[in-house]
């Protein structure tokens, strides 16, 4: 595990994000003698959210740099041992273990779809049992995220959509957010924490505290434009939009960047304030809008000159899909002969396919994709303008490179792009429908 990635962790150990049934469960397989049977347990979701026609994998690399510092060190052994947790034997266990698995999936910013294995971790059954609650915890909502996200920039077009929601969620998933809005076509951040991590662009201005602290707007204004240069956005509805907006642009002139309208009926302001704008001499400065805006409410949008969106509360909890709701299977397993075994829950309506997967994206002739294919302990039948799905992230423990830190947040956010450009236009629809793309399993749909 590299420096780099215990800089963006920190040197608190990440082995407790975790639930206690995975370490009874450990102790349980250590005295049966199975848990060091070799597994595969994949990630996957049985269906996307109402409505949803795809989702957006994000996530990959804040799992990858936790799994550097997933490891028991001495507090997290102490503090088993004192509740009794696990017995000895595990806790013995436990104070050896760094992962020596691999890990494959889908890359970061691709699309999925139901079935799509996104993630698959192949290690001894200890190894990968007590791995779960950690890689779902992420999966999932960073995934939530960034299909939220994805949603917006698409109705949001060539407009920038900014992500400011870490008021709205904790500290730690206000990173997470703002890394996944990345991801998905966001082009800056307001948190400073995920800007030093992963050289994400911040930006941000001024509050209405900010106005309401000086003794008139004119003060606060100049204030500002003093600070931070006329190249600014100003919050002009504090008090009157109009007067606002009028004595924005006497306190910064044409340089102003934007005006902020943070309330009232956004369209039919921001139409009226671009006219005055333009009446004042100022066609160069644009108009951001912000009050718990949604794809929604973007779409709405596109009608109004806007130039920029700056979304908090509906993104960060995932635009009434909090969860993207993905699971971790056991799909396949060694006997004591090393005999590979496939296994699946066949619970109704939680039934899953065993065996281990390979994945691709069925493509025609134009570079548009008709469907999803996955293959069972063999890759699915392709022709040449098919792409694979699966990459290599970590091999016999080690990290692979490229697929951390801000190298991967730049790479996750082409691939969104590449990913979304292939897909069909059903896509970019708001409307709830189908899955985009039909799944195939074996050849059964």
């Amino acid at each position: 595990m590299t420096d780099q990635t215990h800089q963006l962790r920190g040197q608190r150990p990440t082995s407790l994000f975790t639930d206690h049934y995975e370490l009874t469960m450990l102790q349980a397989a250590l005295r049966s003698g199975a848990a060091h049977r070799r597994s595969v347990f994949e990630v996957f979701t049985r269906r996307l959210p109402e409505g949803r026609r795809y989702g957006v994998l994000a996530g990959t690399g804040r799992l990858l740099e936790g799994l550097a510092d997933f490891r028991f060190a001495d507090d997290e052994l102490a503090f088993l041992d004192r509740q009794g947790v696990v017995d000895d034997t595990t806790l013995a266990w436990l104070a050896d273990f760094r992962f020596s698995g691999n890990i494959y999936g889908y890359a970061e910013g691709e699309a999925y779809f139901p079935q799509s294995p996104v993630l698959q971790v192949e290690s001894s059954f200890a190894e990968a049992c007590i791995l779960e609650t950690y890689i779902l915890s992420i999966l999932n909502y960073d995934s939530a995220v960034a299909s939220a996200a994805s949603r917006m920039t698409s109705a949001a077009g060539d407009r920038a959509c900014v992500e400011m929601g870490s008021r709205r969620i904790n500290e730690e998933a206000a990173v997470a957010a703002a890394r996944a809005a990345i991801i998905a076509g966001f082009t800056a951040t307001s948190n400073l924490e995920a800007g030093i991590r992963y050289g994400i662009p911040t930006l941000g201005t001024a509050a209405h505290s900010f106005t309401l602290l000086h003794d008139s707007e004119r003060d606060a204004f100049q204030a500002q434009v003093d600070a931070l240069g006329a190249d600014t956005t100003l919050l002009v509805d504090t008090y009157e939009v109009e007067q606002g907006v009028r004595t924005a642009v006497a306190v910064a002139g044409r340089a102003l960047r934007n005006v902020r309208l943070d309330s009232g009926d956004l369209v039919e302001q921001a139409h009226w304030v671009r006219q005055l704008l333009d009446e004042l001499g100022n066609q160069d400065t644009g108009i951001m809008v912000t009050s718990d805006l949604d794809e929604f409410a973007i779409a709405y949008l596109k009608s109004a000159p806007v130039n920029t969106y700056g979304v908090g509360t509906r993104l960060v909890t995932g635009s009434a899909a909090p969860t993207a709701s993905m699971v971790y299977k056991l799909v396949s397993r060694q006997n004591d002969d090393g005999e590979w075994i496939d296994v699946a829950k066949a619970s109704t309506g939680k039934a899953s396919y065993g065996g281990r997967k390979h994945a691709a994206r069925r493509l025609n002739a134009h570079g548009f994709a008709t469907a999803e294919l996955v293959g069972v302990n063999q890759p699915p039948a392709t022709d040449a303008n098919d792409r694979a799905l699966m990459h290599e992230f970590v091999r016999d423990g080690q990290i692979v490179s490229g697929w951390t830190g801000p190298e991967a947040v730049t790479r996750a956010a082409q691939r969104h792009r590449d990913s979304l450009a292939e897909l069909p236009n059903v896509v970019r629809r708001l409307q709830p429908g189908e899955a985009a793309l039909s799944t195939f399993v074996d050849g059964m749909g």
